[in-house]
Protein backbone atom coordinates (compact mmCIF):
# COMPACT_ATOMS: atom_id res chain seq x y z
CA UNK A 1 0.00 0.00 0.00
CA UNK A 2 1.45 3.35 -0.91
CA UNK A 3 0.81 6.45 0.69
CA UNK A 4 0.65 9.18 -1.39
CA UNK A 5 1.90 12.35 0.70
CA UNK A 6 -0.61 14.67 -1.48
CA UNK A 7 -3.27 13.13 -1.27
CA UNK A 8 -3.61 13.15 2.63
CA UNK A 9 -6.25 15.57 4.22
CA UNK A 10 -5.04 19.20 5.08
CA UNK A 11 -6.54 19.65 8.36
CA UNK A 12 -8.02 16.56 10.97
CA UNK A 13 -10.39 16.89 13.69
CA UNK A 14 -8.65 15.19 16.75
CA UNK A 15 -11.36 14.19 19.45
CA UNK A 16 -9.78 14.38 22.83
CA UNK A 17 -11.39 11.52 24.90
CA UNK A 18 -8.99 11.00 27.97
CA UNK A 19 -11.69 12.46 30.58
CA UNK A 20 -14.03 10.02 29.69
CA UNK A 21 -11.69 6.67 28.18
CA UNK A 22 -8.36 7.44 29.64
CA UNK A 23 -10.08 7.95 33.35
CA UNK A 24 -12.34 5.20 33.23
CA UNK A 25 -10.37 2.78 34.72
CA UNK A 26 -8.54 4.36 37.20
CA UNK A 27 -8.53 2.97 40.66
CA UNK A 28 -7.95 6.01 42.58
CA UNK A 29 -10.56 8.66 42.05
CA UNK A 30 -10.18 11.78 41.29
CA UNK A 31 -11.68 14.77 42.71
CA UNK A 32 -14.14 16.67 40.92
CA UNK A 33 -12.71 19.55 41.21
CA UNK A 34 -9.65 18.60 39.47
CA UNK A 35 -11.50 16.83 36.92
CA UNK A 36 -13.16 20.17 35.87
CA UNK A 37 -9.68 21.88 36.10
CA UNK A 38 -8.23 19.66 33.68
CA UNK A 39 -11.33 19.89 31.01
CA UNK A 40 -11.17 23.31 30.65
CA UNK A 41 -7.33 23.41 30.48
CA UNK A 42 -7.80 20.95 27.35
CA UNK A 43 -10.68 23.19 26.22
CA UNK A 44 -7.94 26.09 26.07
CA UNK A 45 -5.52 23.91 23.81
CA UNK A 46 -8.36 24.37 20.83
CA UNK A 47 -9.82 21.26 20.91
CA UNK A 48 -13.14 21.62 18.60
CA UNK A 49 -14.20 18.43 21.03
CA UNK A 50 -13.80 17.02 23.99
CA UNK A 51 -15.83 13.41 25.45
CA UNK A 52 -15.91 14.75 29.06
CA UNK A 53 -17.93 11.76 30.91
CA UNK A 54 -19.90 9.05 30.75
CA UNK A 55 -23.91 8.60 32.23
CA UNK A 56 -23.27 5.03 33.22
CA UNK A 57 -24.13 3.24 36.50
CA UNK A 58 -21.44 4.38 39.09
CA UNK A 59 -21.18 0.67 40.17
CA UNK A 60 -19.66 0.06 36.24
CA UNK A 61 -17.62 2.43 36.39
CA UNK A 62 -16.79 4.47 39.63
CA UNK A 63 -14.74 7.05 38.47
CA UNK A 64 -17.63 8.76 36.54
CA UNK A 65 -19.84 8.71 38.87
CA UNK A 66 -19.67 13.15 39.02
CA UNK A 67 -20.59 13.45 35.20
CA UNK A 68 -23.50 15.51 35.70
CA UNK A 69 -21.57 18.21 38.14
CA UNK A 70 -18.49 18.01 35.88
CA UNK A 71 -20.56 19.92 33.06
CA UNK A 72 -22.74 21.43 34.97
CA UNK A 73 -19.56 23.28 36.30
CA UNK A 74 -17.55 23.11 33.27
CA UNK A 75 -16.15 26.26 31.07
CA UNK A 76 -18.61 26.52 28.09
CA UNK A 77 -15.96 27.73 24.99
CA UNK A 78 -16.69 29.45 22.03
CA UNK A 79 -16.46 26.49 19.24
CA UNK A 80 -15.91 23.68 21.97
CA UNK A 81 -18.35 20.76 22.06
CA UNK A 82 -18.86 18.57 25.26
CA UNK A 83 -19.70 15.15 24.42
CA UNK A 84 -20.90 12.32 26.82
CA UNK A 85 -21.13 8.48 26.19
CA UNK A 86 -24.82 7.43 27.19
CA UNK A 87 -25.49 3.50 26.97
CA UNK A 88 -29.22 3.50 27.70
CA UNK A 89 -32.34 5.16 28.74
CA UNK A 90 -31.61 5.37 32.34
CA UNK A 91 -28.24 7.98 31.30
CA UNK A 92 -30.19 9.64 28.74
CA UNK A 93 -32.37 12.05 30.95
CA UNK A 94 -29.31 13.24 33.46
CA UNK A 95 -27.19 13.70 30.91
CA UNK A 96 -29.84 16.02 28.99
CA UNK A 97 -29.78 17.66 32.28
CA UNK A 98 -26.55 18.21 32.99
CA UNK A 99 -26.64 19.95 29.35
CA UNK A 100 -24.53 17.93 27.30
CA UNK A 101 -23.92 19.70 23.74
CA UNK A 102 -23.44 15.65 21.78
CA UNK A 103 -24.42 12.26 23.06
CA UNK A 104 -22.36 9.39 21.80
CA UNK A 105 -24.28 6.32 21.76
CA UNK A 106 -22.08 2.73 21.53
CA UNK A 107 -22.55 -0.77 19.96
CA UNK A 108 -20.55 -3.83 19.52
CA UNK A 109 -19.28 -5.47 16.48
CA UNK A 110 -18.89 -8.16 18.42
CA UNK A 111 -22.13 -9.81 19.65
CA UNK A 112 -20.39 -11.21 22.67
CA UNK A 113 -19.03 -8.24 23.33
CA UNK A 114 -21.91 -5.89 23.32
CA UNK A 115 -23.58 -8.67 26.34
CA UNK A 116 -20.56 -8.28 28.58
CA UNK A 117 -20.63 -4.47 27.99
CA UNK A 118 -24.41 -3.86 27.75
CA UNK A 119 -25.88 -6.97 29.18
CA UNK A 120 -27.55 -7.83 25.78
CA UNK A 121 -27.49 -8.70 22.56
CA UNK A 122 -27.05 -6.03 19.59
CA UNK A 123 -30.59 -6.50 18.69
CA UNK A 124 -31.57 -5.07 22.00
CA UNK A 125 -28.93 -2.11 21.77
CA UNK A 126 -30.02 -1.27 18.29
CA UNK A 127 -33.14 -0.98 19.68
CA UNK A 128 -31.75 1.05 22.82
CA UNK A 129 -30.46 3.46 20.64
CA UNK A 130 -33.40 3.72 18.53
CA UNK A 131 -36.05 4.76 21.33
CA UNK A 132 -33.63 7.26 23.12
CA UNK A 133 -32.71 9.17 19.54
CA UNK A 134 -36.76 9.93 19.80
CA UNK A 135 -36.19 11.93 22.64
CA UNK A 136 -33.13 13.88 22.02
CA UNK A 137 -34.23 17.60 21.24
CA UNK A 138 -32.87 19.01 17.61
CA UNK A 139 -30.18 21.07 19.49
CA UNK A 140 -28.31 18.04 20.89
CA UNK A 141 -25.70 16.76 18.30
CA UNK A 142 -25.34 12.88 18.43
CA UNK A 143 -22.73 10.30 17.21
CA UNK A 144 -22.16 6.15 18.21
CA UNK A 145 -18.87 4.58 18.31
CA UNK A 146 -18.91 0.82 17.35
CA UNK A 147 -16.59 -0.67 19.33
CA UNK A 148 -13.87 -4.12 18.40
CA UNK A 149 -14.16 -3.16 14.65
CA UNK A 150 -10.80 -4.71 13.94
CA UNK A 151 -11.06 -7.30 16.38
CA UNK A 152 -12.21 -8.89 19.40
CA UNK A 153 -11.00 -10.99 22.75
CA UNK A 154 -13.97 -13.13 22.98
CA UNK A 155 -14.75 -13.80 18.88
CA UNK A 156 -11.44 -12.73 17.19
CA UNK A 157 -11.63 -11.48 14.07
CA UNK A 158 -14.39 -9.42 13.22
CA UNK A 159 -15.49 -9.50 9.41
CA UNK A 160 -16.49 -6.64 7.23
CA UNK A 161 -19.95 -7.78 6.36
CA UNK A 162 -20.62 -7.44 10.68
CA UNK A 163 -19.09 -3.65 10.29
CA UNK A 164 -21.11 -3.25 6.98
CA UNK A 165 -24.36 -4.63 8.35
CA UNK A 166 -24.13 -2.22 11.80
CA UNK A 167 -23.09 0.92 10.08
CA UNK A 168 -25.84 0.17 7.38
CA UNK A 169 -28.20 -0.52 10.48
CA UNK A 170 -27.43 3.14 12.13
CA UNK A 171 -27.20 5.29 9.73
CA UNK A 172 -30.99 4.09 8.47
CA UNK A 173 -31.86 5.48 12.27
CA UNK A 174 -30.39 9.12 11.07
CA UNK A 175 -26.90 8.34 12.58
CA UNK A 176 -24.61 10.29 10.18
CA UNK A 177 -21.11 10.39 13.25
CA UNK A 178 -19.95 6.88 12.73
CA UNK A 179 -16.76 6.26 14.90
CA UNK A 180 -15.09 2.49 14.05
CA UNK A 181 -13.22 1.73 17.43
CA UNK A 182 -10.46 -0.39 17.62
CA UNK A 183 -11.06 -1.21 21.11
CA UNK A 184 -8.24 -4.21 21.83
CA UNK A 185 -5.53 -2.31 19.74
CA UNK A 186 -5.11 -4.91 17.55
CA UNK A 187 -5.92 -3.48 14.39
CA UNK A 188 -3.08 -3.46 11.14
CA UNK A 189 -3.21 -0.68 8.50
CA UNK A 190 -4.67 -2.60 5.66
CA UNK A 191 -7.63 -3.59 7.84
CA UNK A 192 -8.06 0.44 8.72
CA UNK A 193 -7.22 1.34 5.31
CA UNK A 194 -9.91 -1.02 3.59
CA UNK A 195 -12.54 -0.76 6.03
CA UNK A 196 -12.36 3.10 5.67
CA UNK A 197 -12.56 2.89 1.74
CA UNK A 198 -15.61 0.26 1.45
CA UNK A 199 -17.42 1.92 4.54
CA UNK A 200 -16.69 5.30 2.73
CA UNK A 201 -18.26 4.00 -1.01
CA UNK A 202 -20.85 2.33 0.46
CA UNK A 203 -22.13 5.05 2.85
CA UNK A 204 -20.88 8.39 1.19
CA UNK A 205 -23.31 10.84 3.74
CA UNK A 206 -21.59 9.51 6.58
CA UNK A 207 -18.72 11.08 8.46
CA UNK A 208 -16.59 8.13 9.74
CA UNK A 209 -14.08 8.79 12.44
CA UNK A 210 -11.47 6.37 14.06
CA UNK A 211 -10.75 5.26 17.28
CA UNK A 212 -7.52 3.75 18.03
CA UNK A 213 -5.87 1.82 21.04
CA UNK A 214 -2.38 1.43 21.21
CA UNK A 215 -1.83 -2.49 22.79
CA UNK A 216 0.16 -3.14 19.92
CA UNK A 217 2.00 -0.18 18.81
CA UNK A 218 0.53 0.03 15.32
CA UNK A 219 -2.13 2.83 16.08
CA UNK A 220 0.06 5.82 14.53
CA UNK A 221 0.81 3.20 11.56
CA UNK A 222 -3.31 2.94 11.64
CA UNK A 223 -3.65 6.33 11.32
CA UNK A 224 -1.58 7.07 8.01
CA UNK A 225 -3.36 4.20 6.10
CA UNK A 226 -6.92 5.86 7.43
CA UNK A 227 -5.73 9.62 6.22
CA UNK A 228 -4.54 7.98 2.93
CA UNK A 229 -8.50 6.31 3.14
CA UNK A 230 -9.55 9.85 3.41
CA UNK A 231 -10.74 9.81 7.25
CA UNK A 232 -10.14 13.47 9.15
CA UNK A 233 -11.47 12.69 12.35
CA UNK A 234 -9.88 10.72 15.27
CA UNK A 235 -9.71 10.02 19.08
CA UNK A 236 -7.16 10.43 20.96
CA UNK A 237 -6.17 10.78 24.59
CA UNK A 238 -3.57 13.00 26.16
CA UNK A 239 -0.75 10.71 27.70
CA UNK A 240 -2.45 7.61 25.78
CA UNK A 241 -4.65 6.75 28.36
CA UNK A 242 -6.94 4.35 28.15
CA UNK A 243 -8.98 1.13 27.94
CA UNK A 244 -12.00 -0.52 28.23
CA UNK A 245 -13.36 -2.57 31.69
CA UNK A 246 -14.64 -5.27 29.49
CA UNK A 247 -12.18 -5.95 26.93
CA UNK A 248 -9.35 -7.88 28.63
CA UNK A 249 -5.67 -6.69 27.57
CA UNK A 250 -6.70 -3.48 25.62
CA UNK A 251 -4.33 -0.94 26.38
CA UNK A 252 -4.34 2.69 26.49
CA UNK A 253 -5.62 5.27 23.47
CA UNK A 254 -3.33 6.46 20.87
CA UNK A 255 -1.29 9.74 22.84
CA UNK A 256 -2.75 12.90 21.51
CA UNK A 257 0.75 14.66 22.15
CA UNK A 258 2.36 11.56 19.92
CA UNK A 259 -0.77 12.06 16.76
CA UNK A 260 -0.16 15.91 16.80
CA UNK A 261 3.57 16.13 16.77
CA UNK A 262 3.40 13.62 13.82
CA UNK A 263 0.55 16.23 12.14
CA UNK A 264 2.55 19.40 12.73
CA UNK A 265 5.23 18.06 11.08
CA UNK A 266 3.04 16.39 8.20
CA UNK A 267 2.22 20.15 7.34
CA UNK A 268 -1.88 18.91 8.70
CA UNK A 269 -3.69 21.57 10.55
CA UNK A 270 -5.77 20.46 13.60
CA UNK A 271 -6.24 23.78 15.77
CA UNK A 272 -4.54 22.75 18.54
CA UNK A 273 -1.47 24.28 20.33
CA UNK A 274 0.86 21.15 21.04
CA UNK A 275 2.80 23.24 24.15
CA UNK A 276 -0.42 24.06 26.34
CA UNK A 277 -1.30 20.57 25.18
CA UNK A 278 2.08 19.05 27.15
CA UNK A 279 1.49 21.42 29.81
CA UNK A 280 -2.18 19.58 30.43
CA UNK A 281 -0.32 15.73 29.63
CA UNK A 282 2.11 16.38 32.28
CA UNK A 283 -0.49 17.39 34.47
CA UNK A 284 -2.61 14.75 34.19
CA UNK A 285 0.32 12.55 34.64
CA UNK A 286 1.02 13.81 38.10
CA UNK A 287 -2.79 13.67 39.18
CA UNK A 288 -3.42 10.18 37.69
CA UNK A 289 -0.02 8.83 38.84
CA UNK A 290 0.43 7.34 34.92
CA UNK A 291 4.09 8.18 34.81
CA UNK A 292 3.81 7.81 30.96
CA UNK A 293 6.97 7.02 29.90
CA UNK A 294 6.44 7.97 26.06
CA UNK A 295 4.72 11.56 26.93
CA UNK A 296 7.36 12.06 29.29
CA UNK A 297 10.11 10.94 26.17
CA UNK A 298 7.86 12.98 23.62
CA UNK A 299 8.10 16.24 26.16
CA UNK A 300 12.26 15.82 27.05
CA UNK A 301 13.55 14.71 22.93
CA UNK A 302 10.72 16.64 20.72
CA UNK A 303 9.74 19.75 21.77
CA UNK A 304 13.67 21.10 20.51
CA UNK A 305 13.03 19.61 16.66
Amino acid sequence: MTVYYDSLPAAVRLVEVAPRDGWQNLADFIPTETKIKLVDDLGNCGFREIEVSSFVSPKAIPQLRDAAAVFKAIKPLAGLTTAALVPNRRGLEPALAAGVDKLVFFISASDTHNRKNLGCPQTETLAEIEAMLKSVPDGVARRVSISNVFGCPYEGNIAFSAVDRLVESLSALGLIEITLCDTLGVATPDQVYNFSTQLQERFSKVDLGLHLHDSCGRALACVIAGLQAGIDRYDTAAGGLGGCPYAPGAAGNLATEDLLFCLDRMGIKTGIDSQALLAVARHQAQVTKSGNSHMLAFSAGCEDF
